[in-house]
C-alpha cells in the first residue's frame, strides 16, 4: 500500500525538522568554537587541502568511469565539478606551505580561493541536476568527457584570474553572528541542491545517489561553519574543512560501492541468459572445466544432463512466440527450483538446456531426469510441456568437454527416436568447446 498524503506530509515535516535541527546544531557548535583560541597551523591546513583535492580527483575519475557505463549526464557533470574542485584545492594548498623560507606566508588568499572553489562546485551540482532532469542520457560519452575536461581547464584558468581581483580579507564583520556571511552564498546553493536531491531519491535510490545526498548535506554544514570564521584559519574554519573532507570521503565511498555494484551487474549479464536468467553457454563451459579438473583430482565423477524442449515449433505456431518464450522460461524454472544448490542449470541454446550434477553417478542422474519429467507432467499450465533428456557421465578419464556434451547429445536424440517423437537430425548449431 502506498503512503497517504497525510502520512507523506508528516514524513516530510519530520525530515525537514530533523535537517533544521542538525544544521542549527552545526551553527551553534561553530559559534561555540569561536571561543577556542587556535593558532593558525598552515601546514595542517595545507595537508587538509591536499587530502581533499586527492579525494576529489579520485571521485571524479570514478564518476567518469561510471558515466562511460551508464551514460547518465549527472555523473559527467559531477565528475567535472569535483575535478575542478580538486584542482582548486590542490592549487591553493601551495599557499599554506613556505616554499621559500624567507618569503612571507601568503595565507590571506586561502579562504577566498576556498570560497570561490565552493561556489563553482555548488553551481555545478545544480547544473548537474538540471541537465539530468532535461537531458538524462548521453549518446556520445567520449566526446562529452573531452568537452568536460576542456571546460574544467578553462574554468580553472578563469578562477585563477578572478582570484587575483578579489579582496584578500578573511572577515569584514568579526563581531557579527556570521562574521563571514559570504560563505553562506555557496551554502544556499548547496541547500537548493540538497532539496532537489531529496526529491530525486524517491526515483533513484542507489548507493551513489544516497552518498551524494549525504555529501551535499555535509557541504551545507561546512559552509555554515565557515560563515562563523572570524579570523584566518580559526577553529570554525578548521571545522568547516573537516566537514568538507568528510563529505568528499562519503561521496568517494558511495562511488566505489556503486561502481562495484555496476561491475557485478555487468559480469552477471555477461554470463547469464537474458530470457531465463540462467547461466549462459560461456558460464556452462567454465563450470564444466572446473568440474572436470575436480574429478581428475579427486576421482569422484559428475553427470551432465542435456534437455531439449519437445515441440517448441508447434507451440510457437499454435500459440505465438510469446507463449513459446514462456515455455522456455517454464522449463528454466523447473531446473532452477527442483535442483540442488550445488547443481548448475544453464541454457545451452535455443530450446536446449544443460544441467551439471557434481559428484553424481548415472543412477542419481537418471533419478534427477525422472523427477524433472514428473514435475513437468504435473504442470497443468497450457500448453503442457515435456522434454527429452540425454545423460553423460565424466569419470575422470581425461575426456574433452566436447566429447562429454556430444555423448549427452547423442543419448538425447536416441531417447527422442525411442519415444517416437519427431525426428531430429544432429543440429549443425552445436557449439565447439575447448580442445
Amino acid at each position: 500500500m502506498g503512503e497517504t498524503p497525510l502520512t507523506n506530509g508528516r514524513s516530510n515535516t519530520t525530515i525537514f525538522l530533523a535537517h533544521f535541527a542538525a544544521f542549527l546544531f552545526v551553527v551553534l557548535a561553530a559559534f561555540w568554537l569561536r571561543r577556542i583560541t587556535l593558532e593558525p597551523d598552515a601546514i595542517l591546513q595545507g595537508y587538509l587541502q591536499i587530502i581533499s583535492g586527492l579525494l576529489a580527483f579520485v571521485f571524479a575519475a570514478l564518476t567518469l568511469v561510471r558515466f562511460q557505463g551508464t551514460q547518465d549526464r549527472i555523473s559527467l557533470i559531477l565528475g567535472a565539478g569535483f575535478l575542478l574542485s580538486g584542482a582548486v584545492l590542490t592549487a591553493t594548498s601551495v599557499l599554506f606551505f613556505q616554499i621559500f623560507p624567507d618569503a612571507p606566508l601568503r595565507l590571506l588568499w586561502a579562504p577566498i580561493a576556498w570560497w570561490l572553489g565552493r561556489i563553482v562546485l555548488a553551481l555545478l551540482l545544480v547544473v548537474a541536476l538540471l541537465v539530468e532532469h532535461f537531458l538524462p542520457r548521453s549518446r556520445h560519452p567520449r566526446r562529452e568527457i573531452a568537452g568536460a575536461l576542456l571546460a574544467v581547464v578553462a574554468l580553472t584558468y578563469a578562477l585563477a584570474a578572478t582570484l587575483r581581483r578579489l579582496p584578500p580579507e578573511a572577515s569584514r564583520h568579526p563581531g557579527a553572528f556570521f562574521p563571514n556571511p559570504e560563505q553562506l552564498i555557496p551554502g544556499v546553493i548547496f541547500l537548493v541542491s540538497l532539496i532537489w536531491y531529496r526529491r530525486r531519491l524517491s526515483v533513484e535510490d542507489s548507493a551513489f545517489d544516497r552518498t551524494i545526498y549525504a555529501a551535499t548535506w555535509l557541504n551545507v554544514a561546512a559552509q555554515l561553519s565557515a560563515a562563523q570564521s572570524a579570523r584566518l584559519l580559526d577553529a570554525p574554519f578548521v571545522f568547516a574543512q573537516a566537514l568538507m573532507v568528510f563529505g568528499y570521503t562519503v561521496a568517494l565511498g558511495g562511488a566505489l560501492l556503486d561502481n562495484a555494484n555496476l561491475f557485478e551487474q555487468v559480469h552477471h549479464l555477461a554470463v547469464s541468459d537474458p530470457l531465463t536468467g540462467l547461466p549462459n553457454y560461456r558460464r556452462l563451459l567454465d563450470v564444466l572445466e572446473n568440474e572436470t579438473e575436480r574429478t581428475d583430482r579427486t576421482g569422484r565423477p559428475f553427470s551432465v544432463l542435456l534437455l531439449d524442449l519437445d515441440g517448441l515449433k508447434m507451440i510457437n505456431d499454435s500459440f505465438g512466440h510469446l507463449v513459446g518464450s514462456r515455455a522456455i522460461c517454464r522449463l528454466a524454472d523447473v531446473l532452477r527450483i527442483h535442483c540442488r544448490a550445488i547443481d548448475t542449470a544453464a541454457r545451452y541454446g535455443g530450446d536446449e538446456f544443460a544441467l551439471v550434477l557434481p559428484e553424481s553417478q548415472e543412477d542419481e542422474a537418471r533419478h534427477v531426469a525422472d523427477r524433472i519429467r514428473e514435475v513437468m507432467a504435473n504442470d497443468e499450465e497450457v500448453p503442457r510441456l515435456s522434454a527429452s533428456i540425454g545423460i553423460s557421465i565424466y569419470r575422470g578419464d581425461g575426456e574433452r568437454i566436447e566429447k562429454l556434451l556430444s555423448e549427452a547429445d547423442k543419448n538425447l536424440y536416441a531417447e527422442k527416436a525411442k519415444r517416437g517423437r519427431r525426428f531430429a537430425a544432429p543440429n549443425p548449431r552445436r557449439r565447439t568447446t575447448k580442445s
